[in-house]
């Protein structure tokens, strides 16, 4: 089982405290120091799940890719729609960031830059 990470919006201009009804739920392919893995998900590709929650809004249920090239060798994104890259929501740099409670972590929506804490991590 892969850990389950929870994201919540961290402060910013729209949202001066921050919003812990708006985020991500990750199952995510982390190594022991708490970065994404690309070995490990190449292997785990169809568990990577991810699910963004946004008050007002539907949830939406996407899958967390890897691809080659980008910052350090690949860049790690959430797709929502295999068919098309419309709907991509870009992280920034994620490969280089760890994913342990306390930690901020950016990803880009509707065209606009987000900050995420990492509220959570859940290992099995």
């Amino acid at each position: 089982m892969l850990p389950h990470v929870t994201l919540t919006l961290a402060r910013g201009p729209d949202f001066p405290d921050g919003s812990v009804d708006r985020g991500y739920e990750i199952d995510a392919p982390l190594d022991a120091d708490g970065q994404l893995d690309p070995a490990l998900w190449l292997e785990q590709r169809v568990h990577c799940r991810v699910r963004r929650f946004w008050l007002g809004e539907p949830n939406r249920d996407g899958r967390l890719v890897h691809r080659q090239g980008g910052f350090g060798g690949g860049t790690w994104l959430i797709d929502y729609d295999d068919r098309t890259t419309d709907d991509d929501e870009p992280g920034y740099r994620l490969g280089s960031h760890r994913f342990i409670k306390g930690e901020y972590v950016s990803i880009r929506d509707d065209d606009t830059m987000r900050t995420f804490r990492v509220s959570h991590v859940r290992r099995s």
